[in-house]
């Protein structure tokens, strides 16, 4: 597939992209930038958290990550959907009860200034980084199938797309993240499903075949009894459940759309019909994901390798796509790509727009400044972040040598324990806290389980951290609290 064939299809998503955002975007305010003014409709928010959750890390990383873990990620999977029921029937009718914006005020009003400052802090290094991660991953597979080619370096090419992003998101907000992330799922589900009937055609199968071809194969195993192994089905099963709790119940970007809905039953029914429609999505990546390598093995097709001979797995489904399957094929990966790479950082950028305005410059209730000197301030904050995505991303470039996939959950261990911690505490105790030292037990929390896990196999018999390592952050945070607690009731509860 040629490389002007593929700026072609960036170009042309692009101009249908940003006609949806001129058309969202109209008479916007700062009411419409932070919650859409309340009245985004459920069915078009849970549909657009498909592209917003999956976004690149699926897409790449999953079916790759295929070739090494088999099914295994499907447990991590199943634990989401317990996840949301949490989210859906205890945290959003407290988000809703007590009307919030920013969903880390309920902090402030739980323990004070210090842990509404620390939990927003907390999510503003985790969306960064993860959004950093995700966004890295699309806009590398096109550098190095494309871009590299004409001689455009790295930086050009991850800055073009952050300015691009930056414009579209730069005036709407979340009032125009729904909608493009409704245009981008339907996309990105798309070239999923044809690039499954691509490759069932290559393989000469049929839809009643491909079970059993998969089911023969080397990459059907999904559950995994070895408590050694970081996929044993409880850690991964648990560790998805907590990573679902706090990546998207406490995390404002994707609470930010929930909390958009015009009550919190619409909200609630966004969350179940989104986690439903999710997992069946996965299990097309993963599907993909066998097929994939299935046919590699059939023809013989070397794959790509870094300088320790290691397949780069996150490079398998692109080189299939792009040199194998013919334009057609081609034309629908790059636009399922592209539909992936936007929703890595659109919704981001507003999300940590909104948390820093809102709770670090009080924006909202700041009555010495005019609509329109909030606008102004709110907009130079977006750029800012903007840069540091770009910066973070340059970054991760130079230091990634793992799959995204297992990058991105690592780090979510580590940046969203606090937050676990701190809200399971707020919620589940009726004690107050001396406030001025959550930020030191959201620190050492983190840091011990960083020990703890590069030296799990010494000091627990072999024991190998996984996605659980979450949970273990989260209690050691609660715990941290409960010694630096009061013994006074509050009036912030469920």
């Amino acid at each position: 597939m040629s490389s002007t064939l593929i700026l072609i299809c960036v170009l042309a998503y692009s101009v249908l992209l940003f006609s949806v955002t001129w058309w969202t975007s109209r008479g916007a305010t700062n009411e419409s930038y932070y919650v859409g003014n309340r009245s985004s409709k459920w069915y078009l928010v849970a549909y657009g958290m498909i592209g917003a959750s999956l976004s690149g890390v699926t897409f790449i990383s999953v079916p790759g990550a295929v070739g090494v873990s088999q099914f295994s990620y499907l447990q991590v999977v199943i634990g989401y959907l317990v996840g949301y029921l949490v989210i859906a029937y205890v945290l959003l009718p407290l988000y809703y009860r007590l009307n919030l914006t920013s969903i880390y005020s309920y902090l402030e009003q739980r323990f004070g200034n210090y842990a509404y400052k620390t939990g927003a802090f907390f999510f503003i290094i985790s969306r960064v980084v993860g959004a950093a991660f995700r966004m890295y991953i699309v806009v590398n597979v096109l550098q190095v199938f494309v871009f590299d080619d004409m001689g455009v370096p790295f930086i050009a090419t991850v800055s073009i797309f952050i300015v691009l992003i930056l414009l579209y998101t730069y005036q709407g907000g979340v009032k125009t993240i729904v909608y493009t992330d409704t245009l981008q799922t339907t996309f990105m589900l798309l070239s999923v499903v044809l690039s499954i009937i691509f490759i069932m055609s290559k393989l000469h199968l049929g839809m009643g075949d491909v079970y059993h071809k998969i089911a023969q194969s080397n990459y059907a195993q999904t559950f995994f009894g070895d408590w050694h192994l970081k996929s044993y089905f409880p850690k991964q099963f648990f560790g998805g459940m907590f990573i679902a709790i706090a990546m998207t119940g406490l995390d404002q970007e994707m609470m930010q759309k929930n909390i958009s809905c015009k009550n919190l039953k619409d909200a609630q029914k966004n969350v179940l019909t989104f986690s439903t429609v999710m997992f069946i999505v996965t299990v097309l990546f993963l599907i993909l994901g066998a097929l994939l390598y299935i046919y590699v093995n059939q023809e013989s097709i070397p794959l790509m390798a870094d300088k320790s001979g290691k397949v780069i797995s996150d490079n398998v489904f692109p080189r299939i796509a792009l040199h194998y399957f013919g334009p057609v094929s081609g034309i629908f990966f790059i636009i399922g790509l592209i539909s992936a790479a936007y929703p890595s950082a659109d919704g981001a950028l507003t999300a940590l727009t909104s948390v820093f305005c809102l709770d670090f410059l009080g924006l909202k209730n700041d009555e010495t400044k005019t609509e329109e000197e909030k606008k102004k301030i709110r907009q130079r904050v977006h750029i800012a972040f903007a840069a540091l995505l770009l910066l973070v991303i340059i970054l991760f470039k130079v230091v990634n040598n793992d799959a995204v996939i297992n990058n991105l959950f690592t780090w979510a261990t580590y940046t969203y324990g606090p937050l676990l911690g701190l809200y399971a505490f707020g919620l589940f105790t009726k004690k107050e806290i001396h406030d001025r030292f959550v930020p030191l037990v959201c620190c050492i929390a983190p840091v011990s389980c960083i020990f703890l896990n590069e030296y799990s196999v010494q000091l627990f018999s072999g024991y190998k951290f996984g996605f659980e390592m979450i949970i273990l952050n989260g209690l050691l945070t609660f715990i941290g609290l409960w010694c630096i607690s009061k013994k006074s009731k509050v009036s912030v509860s469920l």
